[in-house]
C-alpha cells in the first residue's frame, strides 16, 4: 500500500508524527511525505530509516518529497553488546536552552557556558544525550567558540541532538557543524528514556 501525506505549511515536529501516525495505522510498504523546509526533509527522511525504509529526497522547487519504501516486514533491529551495556548504565541527558549561562553580564555568561560544556566530560560515561534548542543551537554552528570541544564529544560518541526547528527560525541549518538535526518528538523520547534530565 502506497500513502502520500501533505506536510506542507507544518513546523517539526508535526510532518514525523503524522507520517508516524499514518505507518501505525495502516500497512504501508510506500509513503511519499511532501514538506517545504530543509528540518522537516531530515527529520521525515531520519524517521522512515528507522523504520526500515529506503528513503530517497526529490526536490521541487522550494518543496522536497521524501519517499520510502521497504519490502515485506521489518526485520527486528540488531542490539549490540554497547547498546546492551548503555541500556544498564545510567543515562543523564542535558538540555541547553541558550548561549550563555545566567543573567547580568552577557560576556561573563557566555564565558561561563563554554566553562561549563568543557567540564561536561567529567561525567564520564553516565552523559548520554547533549540536547540544544532555541538560542543554544547557536553554539553548534561555524562561529561558535566550543566547536572543537562538541566535535570531540561527538568523536567520543557522545550523542548530540540539535532542534531542527530553532536552527530554521534562526536561519542557521546550513551553519551547523556539529550534531544530529533533529525533532521534538525525538527530544521528548530522549527524555523518557533519561534517568535524569539537566536543563540550562
Amino acid at each position: 500500500m502506497t500513502k502520500e501525506l501533505d506536510c506542507r505549511g507544518l513546523a517539526c515536529p508535526a510532518p514525523v508524527l503524522q507520517t508516524k501516525e499514518a505507518l501505525e495505522k495502516e500497512n504501508i510498504d510506500s509513503v511519499k511525505v511532501t514538506v517545504d523546509n530543509e528540518a522537516s526533509k531530515e527529520n521525515v527522511s531520519r524517521f522512515l530509516e528507522s523504520q526500515g525504509f529506503e528513503v530517497a529526497v526529490e526536490a521541487a522547487g522550494t518543496e522536497f518529497h521524501v519517499i520510502g519504501k521497504r519490502d515485506g516486514a521489518i526485520a527486528a533491529p540488531i542490539i549490540t553488546a554497547a547498546e546492551k551495556q548503555e541500556a544498564r548504565d545510567k543515562k543523564i541527558m542535558v538540555m541547553i536552552a541558550t548561549d550563555r549561562m545566567g543573567y547580568g553580564d552577557d560576556e561573563l555568561g557566555q564565558k561561563l557556558m563554554v566553562n561549563f560544556i568543557r567540564t561536561l566530560k567529567e561525567m564520564g560515561d553516565e552523559l548520554w544525550r547533549l540536547v540544544f534548542v532555541n538560542n543554544g543551537v547557536k553554539l553548534t554552528t561555524e562561529d561558535s567558540e566550543i566547536l572543537p570541544v562538541l566535535k570531540e564529544y561527538e568523536e567520543e560518541r557522545l550523542h548530540i541532538l540539535v532542534c531542527g526547528t530553532c536552527l530554521t527560525h534562526f536561519n542557521l541549518l546550513e551553519k551547523k557543524r556539529v550534531g544530529e538535526t533533529t525533532n521534538m518528538l525525538d527530544i521528548v523520547t530522549a527524555m523518557q528514556l533519561a534517568d535524569k534530565v539537566i536543563n540550562i
